[in-house]
């Protein structure tokens, strides 16, 4: 699913040239602070048996608190995707006024 998000946003940085991915302070702050507390969400849920992961859906590479990287990927391209397709919103909109 990660790689369908990217496949789905991320060509927006490419042809529409919207410049989330060259605003890196920008993008960290509006994703950090949002990821961290899911994040911390996530490590309370799993490690109260809330919710697990399906080994046979994940890589197997684990970070802090032993999360799945793919929850982490999670994490920062569904963002980032969102900020593209925000910016090329705007930027489109400028050539189709209402």
């Amino acid at each position: 699913m990660i790689l369908f998000t990217v496949a789905g946003s991320f060509w927006l940085e490419l042809f529409l040239k919207v410049g989330v991915l060259k605003q890196v302070k920008r993008m960290l702050k509006a994703i950090a602070p949002v990821a961290f507390l899911f994040i911390a969400w996530d490590k309370y849920a799993i490690s109260h048996g809330h919710w697990l992961f399906d080994k046979d859906q994940i890589l197997g590479i684990y970070g802090p608190w032993c999360i799945p990287l793919e929850e982490y990927l999670f994490f920062i391209v569904v963002p980032i995707a969102a900020l593209m397709t925000i910016e090329a919103v705007r930027k489109t909109k400028k050539f189709w006024p209402l």
